[in-house]
């Protein structure tokens, strides 16, 4: 049987090479041929584009498996209209799923089923964490906790000094450690007009 194993971590500090590991004593034990390896690095299984998944999928419409391996059903994705597309594209050409953490084989009708199930709470736990972050950025604004990115100081008076010297505005930004528009972006608040919802926010 012809095998893809598909690979995907979604963040710099992982690497796959656990995932391959397994997935290749696997299909060794199965007497699986892996004919294709996939893997996505540090990209997020909500993302909508995924280069290694796309090929996947193509290898799949053309029928160069007979089989897909993956660790996990969270390695595919999140979404379960995406999760259950996949499926079905999967069946249209009659390639199986092999799913490593969920003992699934969509060989047979449970596999199928227990497929679609998995697909289920996948979305149900990110929907769980997304509703954490917002109760814990709520609680953080409820109790005074100021959200985004933090105040720089800029010495205007040195920068205007700079400038009117004829040193450039990217130089100027430079001497002080600022970003360009960081600078540029404080200049022109510092000469709205008096009583302009930006004239007092330095």
């Amino acid at each position: 049987m012809r095998a893809a194993l598909y690979l995907r971590v979604s963040t710099d500090s992982q690497d796959v090479a656990n995932q391959r590991r397994e997935l290749e004593a696997v299909a060794q034990r199965h007497g699986w041929e892996v004919v294709g390896i996939f893997s996505d690095e540090s990209v997020s299984g909500a993302k909508d584009r995924r280069p290694e998944f796309d090929r996947l999928r193509q290898g799949i419409m053309r029928k160069e498996f007979d089989l897909v391996a993956a660790w996990s059903v969270d390695r595919l994705g999140r979404s379960l209209q995406n999760l259950l597309g996949f499926l079905g594209e999967l069946q249209a050409k009659r390639v199986d799923l092999y799913l490593h953490q969920q003992g699934l084989d969509t060989q047979t009708a449970a596999g199928r089923a227990m497929f679609q199930m998995c697909g289920v709470f996948a979305e149900f736990e990110r929907a769980l964490i997304v509703s954490r972050v917002k109760a814990g950025l709520a609680r953080a604004r409820a109790n005074g906790v100021r959200l985004g990115p933090p105040c720089v100081q800029v010495d205007l008076s040195r920068a205007k000094a700079l400038l009117a010297a004829g040193q450039s505005l990217r130089s100027t930004a430079k001497t002080l450690g600022l970003a360009t528009e960081t600078l540029r972006r404080h200049l022109a608040t510092s000469t709205a007009p008096a009583g302009h919802p930006e004239g007092d926010r330095l």
